[in-house]
């Protein structure tokens, strides 16, 4: 018996991206990108759905022509559901809703946070797959989670952030430095030419598994102010070291707390996942965790930040176990595990 093949659809941000799944084997990914946002330091809302209208069926065409089948050979149709921005999440389900009526085949409606933790069983996302039990850190713009995954379908989360996520600070503290957006990945090039014990920052407490990054974002702004008022050009002038002194404090904030939540639970298996995740510091010092005798997994860099794929192994899961959608559900900008 074949596999299914099933099309995967995500938009819940400022990426329209399509991709086609045959078992766990991706046959296609296409991800366009909107830059239009980047002069306005940050996404917006509406110009996000108007170019999801404009990319997406190019996008699905470019998806089904790359993986070398017919619209009628799909199975299924799998779209993010929530969480995300409302009118990019509606262009996508509004299309995954019609294409599987006009081909009568079964709606899969998706989490987008546990897709990117599912990126992890795409075949070639790593050189092996999780096992269950593992602790995942999921790092993104939007949203920083520590996730112990027992099984495909029991998902908890047992710490989240209180206020401000990882990606969200590192835009907001990039954008005071004078970066483009995104920042993270400037401050991730930047931070390879300079010291990150250069300056300290401190780190807010928060108790348990949970996060908060609103209060360093607050004290990098509150030192950079006082060092500009002695030195107008402190900035320029130690950008580098500032950059690897913010990313130092970031990932050292994220890991903390999912190493504490490992030894807890006597966990041995840690994976990372979410767009930050793409953080060269972020990997490297997860991957030190190895010589502690833990195993750690860490998907590709295509399979971190939005993309379809991993709508679609999601999908390929939901559809073996027979969990499809309805043509009548609603996306929802909140959405939780």
């Amino acid at each position: 018996m074949k596999s299914p093949i099933i099309l995967g659809i995500e938009s819940s941000c400022d990426d329209t991206s399509a991709a086609v799944i045959q078992g766990s084997t991706i046959l296609s990914n296409v991800i366009a990108s909107q830059k239009v946002h980047q002069k306005y330091g940050g996404v917006v809302p509406e110009l996000a759905s108007r170019a999801h209208q404009q990319n997406i069926v190019p996008v699905i065409q470019t998806a089904i022509s790359e993986a070398k089948i017919r619209q009628k050979d799909l199975d299924a149709i799998a779209y993010t559901i929530g969480p995300g921005l409302l009118g990019s999440l509606l262009v996508g389900s509004s299309f995954a809703k019609s294409l599987a009526i006009a081909l009568d085949v079964p709606l899969i409606e998706v989490n987008h946070m546990q897709a990117h933790i599912f990126a992890h069983f795409i075949k070639d996302a790593n050189d092996e797959a999780p096992e269950f039990p593992f602790l995942c850190l999921t790092v993104s713009g939007g949203h920083t989670q520590v996730v112990l995954l027992k099984s495909y379908t029991d998902l908890e989360v047992i710490g989240e952030t209180r206020d401000d996520a990882a990606g969200e600070a590192f835009d907001k503290i990039g954008k005071i430095m004078g970066l483009k957006y995104p920042a993270g990945p400037e401050i991730d090039r930047l931070a390879k030419e300079g010291n990150p014990n250069a300056f300290k920052f401190t780190k807010p407490k928060v108790d348990g598994y949970d996060y908060s990054f609103s209060g360093l974002k607050t004290g990098v702004m509150n030192f950079l102010n006082q060092q500009q008022q002695k030195n107008p050009n402190f900035i320029q002038e130690n950008l580098n070291d500032l950059c690897a002194s913010v990313q130092h404090t970031i990932t050292d904030m994220c890991l903390e707390k999912l190493y504490l939540a490992a030894e807890d639970l006597g966990i041995k298996s840690l994976a990372l996942a979410g767009g930050v995740s793409a953080n060269s510091e972020l990997r490297h010092k997860l991957n030190l965790k190895t010589e502690e005798g833990y195993k750690v997994f860490i998907p590709k860099f295509e399979y971190t930040t939005d993309n379809a794929a991993m709508i679609a192994i999601v999908g390929k899961i939901k559809y073996e176990n027979e969990q499809f959608g309805e043509l009548t559900s609603k996306s929802q900008a909140r959405f939780k595990l």
